[in-house]
């Protein structure tokens, strides 16, 4: 006789509580129909019957351990786990010890790499800075004994592996550090991880880039500058009013802490767009003041064509060449949108750039063709998309191609003529496309370096020459202008501009002058004397107007005010003998009489009514009817009025002379009255 499993486990191996299996059911005559996949039928405490266990599994030749044996009994007896046997122990300090032994020898073979590197370029620079003998010799040998101590301090730690922490130790990264750093940063602590080799820990990274001129523009008679940074401000310059000093004349954050990408006056020069950090565009006025800004999307709506606005940060904008009102702009949730200046609401029409499998693509820049028909986009996946302004569906021209794919295009530019279009792309290439055939470049220049996502290509007035500006790290030399020749693309001449990347740039064409942005904070202006006209020749011929110094007077200040008895103050005393002072005080200590309360007494008189209950006998019963006579209050005046008539006297001076009132009716006695006319009670 075999008992039956328990009912919680029958049911965890597919059978129920009362001897059937699951799945098992009963024919039209009461006989049960078991399925075939069980592999055992127990009674409710009756006879079981068991089938014939299934053959054991093949062996792979695995050396035997208690994991395989548990397994494999498992195998051949279904049942045997409700036989009465253990669960297996694991010793988890013998596999936290083994873990923690692999992570060390991993760490101390990553930090002896890294110290390895740091070593050999420490030895680099060293040999690099002194190029005497003696020096380098003198230099040498500090660095050797600077690496005893290292590999005495490694030699050691293989020994004690066992006692090492896990993960990678403070003093290895401070050594490795000490000799490029020096002994001056030995008290600042080491917080985080160790940097990757190649890299440096300085903060002055973050103020380069808050330096950085990223957005200029300039109306289109030349005669305003407007400059925007990293640093949020947006300046105002005027070249008439500017003298050598160069001072901006307003400076205002229109999108409080975003950064400034883009400025650009309207074709009218009397609205700027300003496109920053955020996902809304604005615009103000000459003087500064906003005008409008743009709404912001649903950022829960899938399909960004059925939202109102983007939904994404900005990346680029620019207006209409021949339209005042309507301006164009390009965000990260992968859509081109045009806005009406006068319509805030909402955009005018969307375009979606797309990928070669039809996914979205992030345009990063924007333009208008010169006659503002096209509308082209640079895309992070390389390609160049042109629309028809008036059809946002279907590109008109596109190259899939034109530069490698996740790098930013920072700048598309139409010729004057409009068949040429040139592209600045963050692949450190600049290319010349006629878009009547845009499958290959008519000409590519390489090695421009562009760290920046706003550099700009620009072309000369004359439609000859084509601008860019280059990039470089902090030391790593200056930053230049190229001018290149449009039909051979030739470099024509380089200027070097200063010692940081060269952001911005463009040239006017009424001015013929180059206005530059830098990444040290520097907006500089290019012109020529002859050859240039207004704009920075206005201002340099000033001179600096002198600072008036304001007569103002001041009082003298006493060095020490304790000298004389006049400017002494007296010392903070304690509140319990400031209190004993004033009780002696006839003036503070005089207590204000009360008020006398039932009848008068001492010389003062009682108030009557001063009381709740004298107020309310006062109260109690007066006598409020109105016995005056409207009649004979106003008669009272008629003697005066008779005598020095003023108001209504003169008006009948002449139509009635003479006074007439109106005659007293008696009044009727209320008995000769209906009963219905009666006053009731």
């Amino acid at each position: 006789m075999l008992a039956g499993p328990d009912p919680e486990l029958a049911a965890t191996m597919g059978f129920s509580g009362f001897g059937e299996p699951r799945g098992a059911s009963r024919d039209g005559w009461g006989s049960r129909r078991v399925p075939r996949v069980c592999c055992g039928l127990w009674g409710a405490g009756g006879a079981g019957v068991l089938f014939p266990p299934p053959p054991p599994p093949p062996s792979f030749g695995i050396p035997p351990c208690s994991s395989l044996s548990v397994s494999v009994s498992l195998l051949l007896n279904p049942f045997s786990m409700f036989l009465g046997k253990k669960a297996r122990t694991f010793d988890l300090e013998a596999m936290f010890e083994q873990t923690r032994r692999t992570a060390v020898e991993r760490s101390r073979k990553v930090l002896e790499a890294r110290e390895r590197e740091k070593e050999e370029q420490a030895e680099k620079e060293l040999k690099s800075r002194h190029t005497d003998s003696s020096a380098s010799a003198s230099s040498a040998t500090g660095v050797g004994s600077t690496l005893k101590p290292r590999d005495t301090a490694s030699s050691e730690s293989e020994d004690s592996s066992d006692e090492e922490l896990i993960g990678p130790s403070m003093q290895s990264q401070t050594s490795v550090q000490g000799p490029v750093g020096g002994d001056d940063d030995d008290d600042e602590e080491f917080i985080g991880p160790p940097l990757p080799p190649g890299f440096k820990d300085s903060d002055d990274d973050d103020t380069e880039e808050e330096d950085n001129v990223s957005a200029l523009g300039l109306d289109p008679s030349g005669a305003r500058l407007i400059t925007g940074g990293y640093d949020y401000d947006v300046k105002f310059w005027d070249f008439a009013g500017m003298d050598a000093s160069l001072q901006a004349f307003r400076s205002l954050q229109p999108c409080e802490c975003h950064q400034i990408k883009s400025l650009q006056y309207s074709s009218t020069g009397d609205v700027i767009l300003v496109v920053s950090g955020n996902s809304q565009a604005k615009v103000l006025d000459r003087d500064g003041f906003p005008v409008m800004e743009c709404i912001k999307g649903d950022q829960y709506i899938v399909d960004m064509t059925n939202t109102k606005g983007h939904t994404a940060m900005l990346n680029s904008g620019c207006w209409h060449p021949k339209i005042k009102e309507e301006f164009l702009t390009c965000s990260n949730d992968g859509t081109v949108r045009t806005w009406d200046v006068n319509n805030e609401k909402k955009h005018k029409s969307v375009f979606k750039p797309r990928s070669v499998q039809g996914k979205r693509v992030i345009p990063t820049t924007c333009t208008y063709s010169r006659d503002g028909k096209l509308i082209a986009a640079g895309c992070q996946d390389g390609s160049i998309q042109i629309w028809d302004r008036n059809m946002s569906v279907h590109t008109k021209f596109h190259c899939r191609q034109a530069h490698a794919p996740g790098t930013d295009t920072s700048c598309l530019a139409f010729s004057y003529d409009g068949t040429a279009l040139a592209s600045r792309g963050g692949d450190d290439t600049l290319k010349m496309w006629d878009i009547r055939q845009f499958k290959k470049p008519l000409h590519s220049a390489e090695r421009l370096s562009s760290f920046f996502p706003m550099t700009d290509c620009c072309f000369s007035p004359d439609d000859k020459i084509l601008v860019t500006g280059t990039s470089v790290k902090k030391g790593g030399g200056s930053g230049k202008l190229f001018f290149f020749d449009r039909e051979t693309f030739q470099k024509l001449y380089e200027i070097e501009v200063t010692d940081a990347s060269v952001v911005r740039c463009l040239w006017h064409p009424k001015l013929n002058q180059i206005m530059v942005g830098t990444g040290n904070g520097l907006a500089k202006v290019y012109y020529d004397p002859v050859k240039s006209q207004r704009g920075a020749k206005l201002c340099v011929v000033k001179t600096k107007r002198k600072e008036r110094q304001a007569e103002t007077l001041t009082q003298d200040y006493i060095i020490t005010p304790h000298a004389l008895p006049m400017f002494r103050e007296p010392r903070q005393r304690s509140t319990r003998k400031q209190l004993e002072k004033d009780r002696l005080d006839p003036m503070k200590s005089h207590k204000p009489e009360p008020p006398v309360a039932g009848p008068g007494r001492g010389g003062r008189v009682g108030t009557h009514g001063g009381t709740l209950s004298s107020y309310i006998v006062k109260n109690i019963a007066l006598d409020k009817t109105d016995d005056s006579n409207p009649r004979e209050a106003i008669l009272r005046h008629a003697k005066e009025a008779e005598e020095n008539p003023y108001w209504v006297a003169p008006a009948y001076a002449k139509t009635q002379p003479k006074t007439v009132f109106a005659e007293v009716e008696p009044e009727d006695d209320e008995t000769d009255k209906p009963e219905w006319k009666k006053r009731k009670i």
